[in-house]
């Protein structure tokens, strides 16, 4: 089931919204099969494991363990029914980290191997497949992404000055740029749109452009700024009307008290199972004030100190998890201490 694991993190930053999952054959304690989801609408991982046994093993399938990541799919899709493959295939044991929390599996898939007479094991490593799975199981049990909120302060705890100022170091970049290629979206507001013209993309890593959120509560952002040049798919959130231009499409939403659930909601909808939220210290605020966070990345840089300038944002209510030395920077990870809420549709 380790193996399960290595191999489904392999798909991360290709699968959205899809999991993460990984599969492994076994006969008589000899791997004869493995595979993953490599990416969405590509064969799911029980299907990729099954076609990669050698034809010279293939009469062992009937005897073998099939160790599953996540509960094998029981409804057909972009694929067949996964479930249907292993019954197909006469496979009488299979192993299952956790079940799958999507509607349309949530067990069933469970239920029609055993229906079928095959042998279920489940719960083997179930901690630590939900975890890999972090953004799946939030996208589906508390109907929103998960939210990653992230920036970079001095020593001082400022995140910017009058004069723009560099905190954090290159190396530092590509790994957030890394984080970027992990995730389904990033978000900033009207004043670091306004103020950095930041591109949000992966320039500085491998990977797929996450789609760029902005909050645009006047569509004021020119027209020849980084986040309008319609390079990947962009969502503006503004008091504005609606329209849609290419890779540009503005929703006009409220910005009141409840613009952050609601925001959440519409990214839901849309299939948007993560979130990093890279704005100002006014939008990061608003996330923690709502209590609809999920984990927070702090670069600090120990050898810069701003003196006056703008305030970090105050994380409260949160538990470090972690703490990463780099080139001249430090990076701290936090959890909120309560449950994050879900959002309701």
């Amino acid at each position: 089931m380790r193996r399960c694991l290595q191999l489904a993190l392999l798909g991360e930053g290709q699968v959205a919204p899809n999991p993460l999952v990984g599969a492994v054959l076994c006969f008589e304690d000899k791997v004869i099969g493995e595979g993953y989801h490599a990416y969405f609408g590509a064969p799911h991982a029980e299907v990729a494991c099954i076609r990669s046994v050698k034809a010279a093993d293939r009469e062992k399938i009937p005897f073998s363990k099939l160790f599953v990541s996540l509960e094998p799919c029981n409804h057909v899709g972009k694929t067949g029914a996964c479930t249907e493959l292993i019954i197909k295939e006469g496979i009488p044991e299979v192993w299952i980290a956790c079940t799958d929390p999507f509607e349309k599996v949530n067990g069933s898939g469970i239920a029609r191997l055993k229906e079928a007479g095959i042998k279920v094991i489940s719960g083997l490593l179930e901690n630590e497949a939900q975890a890999i799975n972090h953004r799946f199981f939030t996208f589906h049990q508390k109907r929103r992404p998960y939210v990653i909120l992230k920036w970079a302060e001095s020593a001082d705890h400022f995140i910017g000055a009058e004069n723009q100022v560099k905190i954090s170091h290159p190396f530092t970049d590509r790994l957030t740029h890394r984080w970027r290629a992990s995730e389904a979206a990033i978000m900033v507001g009207t004043q670091t749109a306004m103020k950095d013209n930041p591109q949000l993309d992966t320039r500085f890593w491998p990977g797929k452009n996450p789609v760029r959120v902005l909050l645009d509560r006047k569509a004021s952002l020119p027209v020849d700024f980084a986040l309008m040049n319609q390079q990947a798919p962009t969502l503006i959130f503004t008091e504005e009307e609606s329209r849609v231009s290419k890779n540009l499409e503005w929703i006009k939403v409220n910005f009141d008290e409840q613009l952050v659930p609601r925001i959440l909601n519409i990214l839901h909808q849309k299939g948007i199972s993560s979130l990093i939220v890279e704005g100002g210290a006014k939008l990061l605020q608003s996330f923690i004030d709502t209590g609809i966070w999920d984990e927070a990345r702090v670069i600090s840089n120990p050898l810069l100190s701003i003196e006056d300038g703008v305030a970090a944002p105050a994380l409260k209510d949160a538990i470090c998890t972690g703490k990463q030395a780099l080139p001249q920077d430090h990076i701290t990870y936090y959890k909120p201490k309560k449950s994050p809420i879900s959002v309701e549709n």
